[in-house]
């Protein structure tokens, strides 16, 4: 990929790097000698940039500059707060987080090195997590005498188990890459150096995948995650329905124009034949397998053979 930066707001964002390259963009955070911790100031710069990356954006590429994707909190900034004050600094905290995870794309995170508190939440919000063998995950705050108030109690027991959770935040247990991609933290593991190409070449296959079916597996599929089995069950066939029979989604998944696409059409069955009709896609086929219909009605038609295409 060929990333040119960002221009406009996004160019100024002091604390990140944010550069383009068609359909997947690339977000980095840029404070290399803090080890990438985070402030208040770097974390709404993150929530503004994924809001603001341009509309045909179909997927991101999160990683950290330096040594360390990121050491979580900078303790630095830490202050004395009333009760109220600190509730509210942890949702502000988890509305990032929520940005990242139920935003308008999937993200691919590129991790290396430290992968610490909150970068270990941050880590959690993307989507598809790509380590190093540098990578080790921790979460400190039981020895540093605070809670975890970025979303991390809800993200990191759904990949790791509240039992390993417990640990590492009670007796500081630290898991390398290894036991980080046994556990459920990473997705991929990858040698020195290869985890952002690999981050991106995730991103470029995402940014391929028919939209409709991106935004159910990234939105739908984890709140059915939470539901009781009867109700995801329910919205399951509904976002299938909604997935499978819109046109535009057929034209995704078949090419831009479906009428071009006679030839895919026909490598899908052998028996298929397909001509067009005047915008509408007509699937003539021997042996009983004939089909007429706009967009969903041919994609039933050719339904077995699709699955050749996988």
């Amino acid at each position: 990929l060929n990333f040119i930066p960002a221009g406009g707001l996004l160019a100024e964002l002091d604390l990140l790097r944010v550069e383009l390259a068609g359909a997947v963009a690339h977000v980095q955070l840029h404070r290399p000698g803090k080890r990438n911790a985070i402030s208040d100031k770097m974390l709404k710069q993150l929530q503004t940039a994924f809001i603001n990356l341009p509309a045909g954006v179909r997927a991101a590429v999160l990683s950290g500059a330096g040594k360390h994707f990121c050491a979580g909190l900078d303790l630095s900034s830490l202050s004395e707060s009333t009760v109220a004050e600190g509730v509210l600094h942890s949702r502000m905290w988890q509305g990032v987080m929520d940005t990242l995870q139920f935003g308008r794309f999937p993200i691919v995170s590129a991790l290396h090195g430290a992968v610490v508190g909150g970068g270990l939440e941050i880590a959690s919000s993307t989507h598809i997590r790509v380590a190093e063998t540098s990578t080790y995950y921790g979460l400190p705050e039981g020895q540093r005498g605070i809670f975890v108030g970025g979303g991390g109690s809800a993200r990191v027991p759904r990949l790791v188990g509240v039992a390993c959770m417990t640990d590492m935040m009670l007796c500081g247990r630290v898991l390398d890459a290894q036991e980080g991609l046994q556990r459920g933290f990473s997705q991929y593991l990858v040698g020195e150096g290869e985890g952002f190409a690999k981050a991106c070449e995730l991103a470029q296959r995402i940014a391929a995948n028919a939209p409709l079916s991106v935004f159910a597996i990234t939105q739908a599929l984890p709140r059915i995650a939470d539901m009781p089995q009867s109700e995801g069950l329910f919205v399951e066939s509904l976002m299938a329905a909604i997935a499978q029979g819109d046109e535009d989604e057929w034209r995704q998944v078949m090419g831009v124009n479906l009428d071009a696409n006679r030839m895919l059409l026909k490598s899908c069955h052998p028996l298929l034949k397909v001509a067009p009709n005047g915008g509408r896609v007509v699937v003539i086929g021997s042996k009983n397998v004939a089909a007429p219909g706009r967009g969903a009605a041919a994609y039933s038609a050719a339904k077995a053979g699709l699955t050749q295409l996988a």
